[in-house]
């Protein structure tokens, strides 16, 4: 069962749950959802409101359902899921239903998509989102780095709504 705290109340290591733990970004579009693996990104505030930032690269699926949506989750789960979150990370929703295939509960309110057993879920409104480019870089060793390809992340800085906590 979950349970709504305060942001504030949430104390937990932003580089852990993200980079560690990794995130399940889900967006939900046309009846549908679909969901990827996540382990960049952050939290914090911006503009007054408590955020959450996530970038994702143009040939993701997931990211089709994040542009259609004003909301989408971010879920984060036990260790004991996290074959399943490289499964999410390494195969495409275009190709499979990876929702029903992992055997997840979906639990979908007010067109976000998340599921039973996640330990942490964060409802996300989309505040902003801009392609990251070359010339952007002050680092130019990071462009270099991760995108020989050309294929550059779309940054979203989103507004917590909701933090909900599994008990």
């Amino acid at each position: 069962m979950f349970k709504e705290i305060k942001i504030e109340e949430f104390d937990y290591s932003a580089a852990k749950l993200i980079g560690k733990d990794w995130l399940l970004v889900t967006g939900e579009a046309d009846g549908k959802a679909n969901a990827m693996t996540a382990s960049w990104g952050g939290l914090g505030v911006m503009w007054g409101k408590n955020v959450a930032y996530i970038v994702l690269r143009p040939q993701r699926y997931t990211k089709e359902f994040i542009d259609k949506a004003e909301r989408f989750t971010l879920s984060v789960f036990g260790a004991d899921k996290k074959q399943m979150m490289g499964y999410f990370g390494s195969v495409s929703g275009r190709d499979e239903d990876k929702i029903a295939k992992s055997g997840l509960t979906v639990v979908s309110e007010n067109g976000c998509t998340y599921y039973e057993e996640a330990k942490y879920v964060m409802v996300c409104r989309k505040l902003y989102a801009q392609v990251m480019t070359s010339d952007s870089f002050i680092d130019k060793s990071c462009d270099e780095q991760w995108y020989g390809a050309g294929d550059y992340h779309t940054m979203y800085i989103a507004e917590i709504e909701q933090l909900l906590v599994n008990e």
